[in-house]
């Protein structure tokens, strides 16, 4: 199941960079606003994860400059995930409040929603 999950993540990656998509183009000023915005957002995720890789094509086609957290890569990064966030499942994007709280959400469609609404983006 290893190896099937190892070649079916490598086709992933590949048609991902093969079918980059475009991102907006907005004034320096507009994107600059956005840069600091997005300082409050974490997106924890697997690189191969095919829902992560949905989300993070999303990120691109709204030029948000996300960071990414690869829990399989950072142990640490895992286990904020699992002891903060409730549970170890990616993607799930860390949205820091106003209050110094954080909102955990998980599931790409409602990630990809939050983006969109939150920074006036349509595709």
């Amino acid at each position: 199941m290893a190896i099937i999950r190892k070649i079916l993540g490598s086709i992933i990656l590949f048609f991902n960079w093969l079918f980059t998509p475009k991102g907006v183009t907005r004034e320096q000023e507009e994107q600059q606003k956005i840069d600091v915005s997005t300082e409050k957002l974490k997106l924890y995720q697997y690189n191969a994860c095919p829902f992560c890789v949905k989300v993070r094509r999303a990120m691109k086609r709204m030029s948000l400059p996300i960071e990414l957290r690869d829990i399989r890569a950072n142990p640490e990064y895992k286990k904020e995930l699992e002891q903060e966030g409730g549970r170890l499942m990616v993607p799930c994007l860390r949205i820091e409040n106003e209050d110094g709280s954080y909102t955990w959400m998980y599931e790409s469609s409602d990630i990809i929603n939050y983006l969109s609404e939150k920074f006036n983006v349509t595709d």
